[in-house]
Formats: structure tokens, C-alpha cells, sequence
């Protein structure tokens, strides 16, 4: 079991990190995988991804690198979601904090909606049928991590990188309360003392 210590300075709440669930070369392994894959499928050389901001930030950049190595040229643009409040427990709905721009044309594009973390499948859902009324050629969905014991619904992403159990999780995006995001590495975050 491997054990990270938080950035220099520590945490004044008193979180701090626990086991690495996936750490930086299963990352970039796995993104590759799924570039190669996401190429395999995709109807033309030039995917819209959108990201769902503030988590998916790290994934979508590192997966459009990987993607141009296969030959493709990713346009990039961002929607910012909230579910979850200012705690760890998810709200009722999925609310559109940032749109995308109204001049971009989702008609008969290939579209790939990047989320962080699948877990009660509400946002991606939710981002994926908004998008679909915009009569897009290919919309598909990947999460770099898959939480199934709190799925709330039947929604599966077409391409996932991890599953992983029902623990929260910081690093490579993902958060809490805004810190540890900067984490290349994605890592269990453990109760204050």
C-alpha cells in the first residue's frame, strides 16, 4: 500500500492523504489506451471534447494530447456543472454553472463529454441529453474514474480509465474544498483527526 504526504506545508484542517489509487504512469498508460481507442470510433479528425470544469481540467488536457498523437485535432471547451455543494454530498440536480459558447455549433459535430469521477451518474447524464437536443453527429462520454456501488441510475460512460470503491478521492483535477487538485496522482483522502 503506498502513502503520499500532503504538499509542503500541510493541510490546517488536518486532511491529508491516504492510499494512491492511481498513480501518475497508470494515468498516462490508460490515456493513451483510450485515445487509441476513442480514434478507433470517432467519425472524423476534429471532436469538440468538453470538459466539465472545475474536476476534469487535468484529463482533458493530458486526453487532448493523447488524442493528437493519434492523429486527431481536438477542438477543446469547457461546462462548468454543480452538483455537489460546499460538502462532500451530492445535491438534488445538475446545474449549469458556465454554458458553453452560444456561437458553437453542436450540430452534426462528434462530441466527447470528459467528466473526473462517474459516481451517481446524475451530471453526466444530465450533460449528455442537453447536448443531444443540439443534434450532434457522435456524442459520447468518458470519466477517468467509475464509482458503480453509487450509481442512482443506469448511466454507463463509453469509456472509463479506473473503477474504484466509494472512497473520496483529490489529485489530477479532483479536489476538496479547492485543494490538492495540483496532485499528479490520484489519491484517497483521509477524515481529519
Amino acid at each position: 500500500m503506498a502513502h503520499a504526504s500532503p504538499p509542503r506545508g500541510g493541510d490546517s484542517a488536518g486532511r491529508r492523504l491516504g492510499r494512491i489509487l492511481v498513480d501518475e504512469a497508470a494515468i498516462a498508460r490508460r490515456l493513451a489506451e483510450l485515445a487509441q481507442a476513442i480514434r478507433r470510433e470517432l467519425p472524423d479528425d476534429e471532436p469538440l471534447l468538453v470538459g466539465l470544469l472545475d474536476g476534469a481540467f487535468m484529463l482533458v488536457a493530458d486526453l487532448a494530447r493523447a488524442l493528437s498523437r493519434c492523429g486527431v485535432r481536438p477542438r477543446v471547451h469547457f461546462l462548468k456543472t454543480s452538483l455537489y455543494g460546499s460538502g462532500r454530498e451530492a445535491g438534488a440536480a445538475v446545474a449549469i454553472e458556465r454554458d458553453l459558447p452560444k456561437d458553437l455549433e453542436l450540430n452534426g459535430r462528434s462530441v466527447l463529454v470528459v467528466d473526473d469521477v462517474l459516481d451517481t451518474g446524475r451530471t453526466l447524464e444530465a450533460v449528455s441529453r442537453r447536448l443531444s437536443r443540439a443534434e450532434p453527429a457522435w456524442l459520447k462520454t468518458l470519466a477517468l474514474l467509475d464509482k458503480p456501488s453509487r450509481r442512482e441510475n443506469g448511466f454507463q460512460a463509453d469509456w472509463t480509465g479506473f473503477t474504484i470503491e466509494d472512497v473520496w478521492v483529490v489529485g489530477y483535477g479532483l479536489d476538496d474544498d479547492g485543494a490538492f487538485r495540483e496532485l499528479p496522482f490520484v489519491a484517497e483522502l483521509l477524515p481529519s483527526r
